[in-house]
C-alpha cells in the first residue's frame, strides 16, 4: 500500500461516518506561545476542544504536518521521526448539552467502534495481531472500564488490554488548565517470524503503537485536580508513517515511499549502501540525513516558511541541517548536496502538500547558503582540532575538549575519533557522553513548555495581544500599502512578535504612525465581532488572512469595528477580545528584519 493511498483511506472512511475533511494547518503555530512547531493533529484545534464553533461542524478529519524536538537524537533508529504526518479525526463536543457531546458528536463507544472498524475491515489487519491498553485508575479518575468494555463487545480478549497509569494511558494539556482524559492506545504485533502472544505485554516492543484515542471527559481546573468536564471530546491520533510499515510488514519506516526516494538519492551521493542487516553506521547516518533534510524541507517550505537562524524555529532548521551535513560527510559525501535532497523531497510530497513547489526556490537556496557556511565552520573545527591536539601527551583527549568540538563547530564524536585515531591519540567517549548529558539536561530545562504542544497559551493576556496584531496588521496596511501581508507570529504573555511583508526598513516616521493608529482604535472601544461565512464570501467582503486554508469552505471571519467604521476584518480562529478599549498603550519596541522581503516588530500592552 502507498503512502497516497492509505491517507485517502483514513480520510474518506471518516467522511463516510459524518466527518468533514479539513486541510492541514501550518508547520507554525498561529497564536500559542507554548510551541515551537505544530506538535499533534489536535494543535490547531486548540480553541475548538475549548468551546469555540469550528465551521466546518463538529465531526473532523484530515492528515496534518508535525515537527516534533524533543526527542531528536533518538533520530537514526527505525521509528523516530522529527516531521511527521499525523492521521486524525475529531469530536467536538458541545458545552451546551447536558452529556457535553451533543447531537452531531460522538464519545468512547462510537469512537472506540470506529476505531477498530477501520483497521480490521477498512483496512484488513488481522484481530488476532491486535491490543490495546486503558487507564488503571488513580486517585484522580477511575479505571476506564467503559472503554475496555467496549473493547471487550467488539471480540477483543481481556488478555489483549492493558491497564496502564497515567504516565502511558492520560492525555494532558501543558497549561494549568484545561481538557484532559483518560486515552486508549492500539498495538499492532509486528513480527512476522513469530504468531502473537495470548497476553498483551506493552513493554514488548514488537507490540508497536498504531493509534490512539483521547477520551476528553475532564478539566484539568488547577493546583493538580480534576474535575469532570463540560464539554467532551475525542481526538485520535494515527502515525501515518508507522501505519504505513505496518500495512507492508516492514519493520523499518525508511522502507516505506515516504523515505525510500531520499534514501536511494543519498545512496547515489554517497557511493554507499542501505544495509539495515549489516547494521552499518552509514544506516544510521542515512537515516539522520533524510529526517532532517525532510524535516528542514518542510519548515522553509511552508508558507510561513522560516529561514536558518540563531533563535526559535529558524535555529531548529539550523541544528537540523547541520547535523545532516555532519552525517554526509561522515559516509563520504563532500560536495553541497542538501539542496540535492530538498528537492527529492519537494517532488516526492508536493502533490498532497503544493506549498512546497511554491516556496521551492526559498527552500532550497537556504538550503545551500546554510551547507556553504556550515563547510566553513567545518574547516574552522579542523584547525581548532589541530591545536587542541598539540596539549596531549598522555593519548587520551578529554571527553570535555571533544564535547566543545562537537557543541562550537559541530564535530560529532565519530568524526573526533577518526582524526584522533590518525593521531595516534583516543577519546575519553565516557567524559563526552557526561557531558552531552549535562547539555541535554540544560536544553530540555531551557525548552521547557516549548514542545510539548497542548492547550497552553490561551490567557487573557495572549487573547488581548491575539487582537492587537489584528490591529498592527491593518496599520501596517494602512501606512505601507496593500502589499503588507501577514508572514507569521508568536505571541507570549509579555509581548507580541509580528513577521510581515515589507521590502524595506520602517523609517521613525512610519513606526510612530502605525503605532498611533493602533492606539486611536484602541482608544475609540471598537467592538470585536465574528461571522461564519464560506470562504469566497469573506474574501469579497476583503476579508485578508494567511490561515483561510486551514478551515476548508467555511470560515470565522472576525471584524473590528462596525458599519461604515470598520478598521480590519480577518479569517481567523480565534479567540479574541470582545472591545478593543481593554487593550491598553500599544508600544512598538523594535522593528528588524526577519529574512529577506520579511520584517519583523516587537511590539508590547502597556
Amino acid at each position: 500500500m502507498t503512502s497516497k493511498q492509505l491517507r485517502r483511506k483514513y480520510i474518506e472512511f471518516f467522511k463516510r461516518k459524518g466527518h468533514v475533511e479539513i486541510p492541514s494547518a501550518s508547520l507554525i503555530p498561529e497564536n500559542d506561545p507554548s510551541v515551537l512547531f505544530t506538535t499533534a493533529g489536535m494543535h490547531p484545534l486548540v480553541p475548538f476542544l475549548m468551546g469555540e464553533k469550528h465551521p466546518a461542524g463538529r465531526r473532523l478529519v484530515n492528515s496534518q504536518k508535525c515537527v516534533r524536538t524533543d526527542d531528536i537524537d533518538e533520530v537514526g533508529d527505525k521509528c523516530h521521526h522529527t516531521f511527521f504526518e499525523m492521521l486524525g479525526h475529531w469530536s467536538l463536543g458541545d458545552p451546551a448539552s447536558p452529556d457535553g457531546v451533543g447531537q452531531d458528536g460522538y464519545f468512547k463507544k462510537e469512537a472506540i467502534e470506529m476505531s477498530y472498524e477501520f483497521l480490521t475491515q477498512e483496512l484488513g489487519l488481522d484481530p488476532n495481531r491486535l491490543a490495546f491498553s486503558v487507564f488503571k485508575g488513580d486517585e484522580d479518575a477511575p479505571r476506564d472500564e467503559e472503554a475496555a468494555s467496549v473493547w471487550k463487545s467488539l471480540g477483543v480478549p481481556e488478555s489483549r488490554i492493558a491497564y496502564l497509569d497515567k504516565k502511558e494511558n492520560w492525555w494532558e494539556p501543558a497549561g494549568e488548565s484545561g481538557p484532559c482524559g483518560p486515552d486508549t492506545e492500539m498495538f499492532y504485533w509486528a513480527d512476522n517470524q513469530s504468531p502473537a502472544p495470548e497476553k498483551f505485554d506493552p513493554k514488548d516492543e514488537r507490540w508497536v503503537e498504531i493509534g490512539n484515542d483521547v477520551l476528553m471527559q475532564y478539566e484539568k481546573a488547577g493546583q493538580g485536580k480534576y474535575r469532570p468536564a463540560k464539554q467532551k471530546n475525542i481526538d485520535n491520533g494515527t502515525g501515518l508513517e508507522r501505519l504505513l510499515s505496518v500495512m507492508n510488514n516492514l519493520d523499518d519506516d525508511y522502507q516505506t515511499d515516504l523515505f525510500l526516494p531520499i534514501i536511494n538519492k543519498i545512496e547515489e551521493l554517497s557511493s554507499k549502501k542501505y544495509d539495515a542487516s549489516k547494521g552499518a553506521e552509514n544506516v544510521r547516518s542515512m537515516r539522520i540525513i533524510a529526517d532532517h533534510l525532510r524535516a528542514a524541507t518542510f519548515i522553509m517550505g511552508d508558507d510561513l516558511g522560516i529561514a536558518p537562524s540563531n533563535v526559535d524555529q529558524g535555529y531548529v532548521v539550523r541544528k537540523l541541517i547541520r547535523r545532516a551535513v555532519r552525517h554526509g560527510r561522515m559516509i563520504g559525501i563532500q560536495e553541497n548536496f542538501t539542496h540535492k535532497i530538498g528537492e527529492v523531497v519537494i517532488n516526492l510530497m508536493k502533490d498532497v502538500y503544493p506549498e512546497l513547489e511554491r516556496n521551492k526556490k526559498f527552500v532550497l537556496d537556504n538550503l545551500q547558503m546554510e551547507e556553504e557556511k556550515f563547510t566553513r565552520t567545518l574547516q574552522q573545527g579542523l584547525r581548532r582540532f589541530g591545536k587542541v591536539i598539540k596539549k596531549y601527551s598522555n593519548k587520551v583527549i578529554k571527553g570535555e575538549d571533544a564535547f566543545n568540538l562537537f557543541q562550537t563547530y559541530g564535530f560529532p564524536l565519530e568524526l573526533t575519533k577518526e582524526l584522533a585515531k590518525e593521531k595516534g591519540l583516543e577519546v575519553d567517549e565516557k567524559g563526552f557522553e557526561q557531558e552531552f548529558k549535562k547539555h541535554q539536561e540544560l536544553s530540555r530545562t531551557a525548552a521547557a513548555g516549548r514542545f510539548k504542544g497542548g492547550l497552553a497559551g490561551q490567557s487573557k493576556q495572549v487573547i488581548k495581544y491575539h487582537t492587537a496584531t489584528h490591529l498592527l496588521l491593518a496599520a501596517l496596511r494602512k501606512v505601507l500599502g496593500d502589499h503588507v501581508s501577514q508572514k507569521g507570529s508568536n505571541i507570549t504573555e509579555e509581548r507580541l512578535r509580528f513577521d510581515f511583508s515589507h521590502p524595506e526598513k520602517l523609517t521613525e516616521e512610519q513606526k510612530q504612525e502605525v503605532e498611533k493608529l493602533v492606539n486611536e482604535w484602541i482608544e475609540k472601544d471598537l467592538p470585536v465581532s465574528w461571522q461564519e461565512m464560506p470562504l469566497n464570501e469573506a474574501k469579497d467582503l476583503g476579508a485578508t488572512g494567511v490561515f483561510e486554508n486551514k478551515y476548508g469552505d467555511k470560515v470565522k471571519v472576525y471584524t473590528i469595528g462596525s458599519g461604515d467604521y470598520v478598521v480590519s476584518r480577518e479569517i481567523c480562529g480565534g479567540p479574541h477580545v470582545d472591545r478593543t478599549g481593554v487593550l491598553g498603550n500599544f508600544k512598538i519596541k523594535k522593528e528588524e528584519s526577519s529574512s529577506a522581503g520579511v520584517r519583523r516588530i516587537k511590539a508590547v500592552l502597556e
